[in-house]
C-alpha cells in the first residue's frame, strides 16, 4: 500500500451522492488520507488510490466496474468496495481478475446529505462482505467509521436487502400516507402529531420481535 502511515489507507470515493460524501468523511475522520471524492476522473482516483469506494447506483456496478477492468485500470492488490445492499462481492468479479481485493460495505441507514449523516453512521450496522481472508479489513473499515459490521453471505443477500429495503421503503409510505389523512381533515402540523406515535410504535416493535403474521388477520 502506499500510505505514509502503517494500516492508514489512500481513499478514492466514485460516486456524487451523500454516501460516497459521508463515507469519505468519516474514513478520513478515522485517519486515512481521502485523495478523490465525488470525482469526474476516475482513470486518476484508481491509480492514486489503495481504497476505492464505488458509492453509485447499484444498476450501475456491474458495467461501471467491467468498463474499469477492460480499460485495464485497476491495480493488483487494490481494495475494491460498493456499497449497493443488492450485491456482494460477485458483481466485482472483473476486478477481481485483476488481481484487486473486493469488499461489499453497505450502509443499513437513510442518508440526508447533511452532517447528520456522521452522527447517525455511529448508530448503524452496515452490513459487509469479502473473501475470508480480507473479511478483517472490511470489518475494520466500518469499525473505524464508528458504525458495527454484521457479515452477510452471498447466499442470504437477497434476504437482507429484502428486509432492509422494506424496513426503508414501507416505513416512509406510511408516514406519508398518513401524514396526508391528518392534513386532509384540516390537522396542522401533522408531522407534529404523528411523530411521538410512530417513535413509541416503533420502539414497541423493535422491543416485542419478530412475530409471525397470519393473513387472515390483517383483513379483519
Amino acid at each position: 500500500m502506499s500510505s505514509q502511515q502503517a494500516g492508514r489507507l489512500s481513499v478514492g470515493v466514485i460516486g456524487a451522492g451523500p454516501v460516497g460524501t459521508v463515507l469519505g468523511q468519516a474514513l478520513a475522520a478515522a485517519g486515512h488520507q481521502l485523495v478523490a471524492a465525488n470525482t469526474k476522473d476516475p482513470q486518476a482516483t484508481l491509480a492514486e488510490a489503495d481504497l476505492v469506494l464505488f458509492a453509485i447506483p447499484a444498476e450501475e456496478i456491474a458495467g461501471t466496474v467491467a468498463g474499469y477492468a477492460k480499460a485495464g485500470l485497476f491495480k493488483p492488490g487494490q481494495l475494491i468496495a460498493h456499497t449497493a445492499g443488492e450485491f456482494g462481492i460477485d458483481v466485482l468479479q472483473p476486478a477481481v481478475e485483476q488481481g484487486v481485493i473486493p469488499l461489499a460495505i453497505h450502509p443499513a441507514m437513510s442518508f440526508t446529505g447533511t452532517d447528520l449523516d456522521l452522527t447517525r453512521i455511529r448508530e448503524s450496522y452496515f452490513g459487509v462482505a469479502a473473501p475470508e481472508v480480507a473479511l478483517p479489513i472490511a470489518q475494520a473499515l466500518v469499525i473505524e467509521m464508528g458504525a458495527e459490521p454484521i457479515v452477510i453471505s452471498e447466499e442470504d443477500r437477497k434476504i437482507y436487502f429484502e428486509a432492509i429495503s422494506v424496513a426503508n421503503n414501507f416505513s416512509k409510505l406510511i408516514v406519508n400516507q398518513s401524514i396526508g389523512l391528518l392534513e386532509s381533515i384540516g390537522i396542522e402540523h401533522a408531522r407534529v402529531v404523528l411523530g411521538p406515535l410512530i417513535r413509541s410504535a416503533v420502539e414497541e416493535a423493535l422491543a416485542d420481535g419478530h412475530t409471525p403474521i397470519n393473513p387472515e388477520e390483517l383483513l379483519s
